[in-house]
């Protein structure tokens, strides 16, 4: 027979472990240098909107919007200042080319050219964002509207990804559509929230 204390012990156990499966984000990971990193300048770089072109502009806003409000940052560098840069300046748009084309294509933040990202933005860190997804579907019969996102935030004197992540919102609706620039507010809003600072 089952004591009412081992009993209670067993029901707060099962809550605690029903509990953590809510709640967060798809993926997120910490390195271990993020304890000891709090960026006082962040730059965030011009969103990659892959096959979404109508997300372009929005999510730059969106995620620079968010970062200022939080005020964990002496100054938010957004995607579109750092643009109008980048037409500017060749060599930095021969870093950022350079730079992404490693990140991308092997999976290798390079150190050296982070470094001069930094040195020409004139930021601590930078926050990479990819768009996963940007549509309206029909999902299991019913009308959803669905923003996913990718994020890298990066220690431009080492480097390092401090952190990643990558999460996604759908949002069902029947008659009237919510609009993608709202949810992706909400889902920038969430994955911020795990962002080290």
């Amino acid at each position: 027979m089952i004591s009412k204390k081992t009993g209670f012990v067993f029901l707060l156990a099962l809550l605690v472990l029903s509990l953590a499966g809510c709640g967060g984000l798809r993926y997120s990971q910490v390195s271990p240098e993020a304890k000891n990193f709090h960026p006082g300048r962040i730059g965030i770089l011009p969103v990659d909107v892959g096959s979404y072109e109508e997300a372009r502009g929005h999510v730059d806003q969106t995620v620079a919007g968010v970062l200022v409000d939080k005020k964990w940052f002496a100054d938010v560098v957004s995607g579109d200042a750092i643009a109008h840069q980048f037409t500017a300046n060749k060599e930095l748009q021969d870093v950022v080319v350079g730079y992404m084309a490693k990140l991308k294509g092997v999976n290798y933040s390079d150190p050296h050219q982070s470094k001069k990202l930094g040195e020409l933005l004139q930021v601590d860190a930078v926050l990479m964002v990819n768009i996963d997804d940007w549509n309206y579907a029909v999902e299991n019969g019913e009308k959803v509207a669905k923003v996913g996102m990718g994020m890298k935030l990066i220690d431009v004197a080492t480097g390092k990804i401090v952190w990643k992540a990558g999460h996604a919102i759908t949002e069902k609706y029947r008659v009237f559509q919510p609009k993608l620039t709202d949810v992706a507010k909400d889902l920038v809003k969430e994955m911020i929230a795990y962002m080290p600072h």
